[in-house]
């Protein structure tokens, strides 16, 4: 006969409080994203373009682009955020929802772009490199 597991009221507290740290984390993250779309596909599409991780025949059309990827993002809803982030969720540890998001257009719809000539690199160089820029917009004054 099997054992039941109680979940005491301590285990379910803790696990209340992870929970809701990971959704504010998410929320904070898309709202600082909606304030600024313009800086962030800015800053972006730079340093994806200047690391060469993205070669193109136009920063200005990557800039575009992402800008349109963010806006999706702050428009979408949870399940179609993760349904888009899915096959990324092993990238890192703890990801950053923007940057897995901003990664799957990358790899999966921007490389299908006209003025897109290639991308290189593997699906963590892209995220981490779009993640550091997200960091540096993201924190705090």
């Amino acid at each position: 006969m099997g054992k039941t597991f109680h979940v005491g009221n301590r285990e379910s507290k803790l696990l209340s409080k992870i929970e809701s740290s990971k959704e504010r984390e998410r929320s904070q993250t898309i709202n600082a994203v909606r304030n600024d779309v313009e800086g962030f596909s800015n800053k972006i599409a730079m340093k994806l373009v200047e690391k060469g991780l993205i070669e193109t025949v136009s920063k200005n059309t990557i800039q575009e682009q992402l800008a349109k990827c963010l806006d999706r993002l702050c428009r979408a809803e949870d399940f179609d955020i993760d349904y888009q982030v899915a096959p990324f969720r092993g990238v890192a540890s703890s990801p950053n929802i923007a940057g897995l998001y901003i990664t799957a257009f990358v790899v999966e719809k921007l490389i299908d772009h006209k003025d897109v000539i290639d991308i290189y690199g593997s699906d963590e160089d892209i995220y981490f490199c779009i993640q550091k820029e997200i960091a540096k917009l993201t924190e705090k004054p």
